[in-house]
């Protein structure tokens, strides 16, 4: 557990921040299930998940990298289902 001041003042701002992280992951999360579930070629289950990867991406929850690639199997999964 902390013990100076700042360690505990830096678990508090950690805690806070979790609470962001988590829901940027679980829309993250709902918006590939969403494309996942999708007809073939529709734009608007992309374009979401392309957005929640991206804001996933700002926030520093992956790397840059890893948003690309996930972005390229939304792309590819769409093209290709049902």
């Amino acid at each position: 557990m902390a013990i100076t001041k700042s360690a505990k003042k830096a678990h508090r701002s950690g805690l806070r921040k979790k609470v962001y992280n988590d829901a940027r992951r679980k829309a993250m999360s709902l918006a590939l299930k969403g494309a996942r579930l999708a007809k073939k070629g529709d734009v608007a289950a992309l374009a979401a998940a392309y957005k929640a990867i991206d804001k996933a991406a700002k926030r520093g929850l992956m790397t840059k990298n890893t948003a690309a690639r996930r972005k390229a199997k939304v792309a590819k999964m769409l093209a290709a289902s049902h």
